[in-house]
């Protein structure tokens, strides 16, 4: 299983990656929790007590040069653009409750353009992390696909957007949906946070009429309280923890039922 979650920033995307990586995990599942957002509070969402010393793979510049053949910010260099990563996930992850967490950094750089030996890096992880790896793979990303390419959206399961009931996070969905579906993503899917009333959901609802939608995940004051105690958030809102649990089952359920139609028409053929 592998899911990709994006949005616009602040809606709770981090949230959502958390909550659901714990209930694969406690549901038995083998999980790698991958912090693809340049904002990095994945590890310290899942309880992860030192995330300040988590260094993102994107700066680790003696790694980059050993794996692509060269140092980042060298420029008219030929590099690897198949260099090998499949040790990294072990080498390069920590562990809470049983996730592994990774942290990527950013593919691009805002008015440089490609990271170039970075962006090979991260590119061929990625496509290792959805393409080979057994495990349950959940992307928090920032707000866009960038981590995605043609070649690894065939393995994404489902890509969710998260929103919350406000205009640029359903202006940001609908940018999100249309670079997905040129790349050929079509499994997409919105949870609704940061909900209050039934208007909020019927808001997002006739806002968002052809995202098929998964779930609401209300707004519950003891998340922030918890957060800013610095106490856990999954023990905090048993409120968000059945909402997500719901979830998880809808994302499980359809990909169980697609699994198997896919074993059905490949019995015909």
């Amino acid at each position: 299983m592998k899911i990709a979650i994006s949005g616009k920033g602040g809606v709770g995307k981090t949230l959502l990656a958390a909550f659901l990586s714990k209930t694969f995990a406690s549901s038995g599942y083998s999980v790698i929790a991958i912090d693809a957002d340049p904002d990095a509070n994945l590890a310290a969402t899942l309880g992860y007590p030192h995330p300040e010393t988590i260094t993102p793979i994107s700066e680790l510049n003696d790694l980059i040069e050993e794996r692509v053949g060269v140092r980042p910010g060298t420029s008219g260099s030929f590099f690897k653009l198949n260099p090998k990563v499949d040790d990294l996930p072990e080498k390069y992850s920590v562990k809470v409750d049983g996730i592994k967490i990774m942290s990527m950094g950013r593919i691009k750089r805002g008015g440089t353009g490609c990271y170039c030996s970075e962006g090979a890096l991260l590119q061929a992880l990625v496509s290792h992390l959805l393409l080979q790896r057994d495990e349950v793979v959940i992307l928090d990303m920032e707000a866009g696909i960038e981590h995605l390419s043609r070649g690894t959206v065939k393995a994404v399961d489902k890509l969710i957007i998260v929103v919350e009931p406000g205009r640029r996070s359903l202006e940001t969905a609908d940018t999100i949906k249309k670079l997905a579906r040129d790349l050929g993503l079509n499994n997409i899917a919105a949870v609704g946070n940061k909900i209050r009333n039934e208007a909020d959901e019927q808001f997002i609802k006739s806002n968002l009429p052809d995202i098929e939608i998964i779930g609401f995940i209300y707004y519950d004051p003891d998340i922030n309280d918890a957060d800013h105690a610095n106490r856990s958030l999954f023990n905090a809102s048993p409120q968000t923890v059945n909402t997500v649990k719901k979830i998880y089952d809808k994302i499980v359920s359809e990909s169980k039922a697609q699994r198997a139609k896919i074993a059905s028409d490949t019995r015909k053929a």
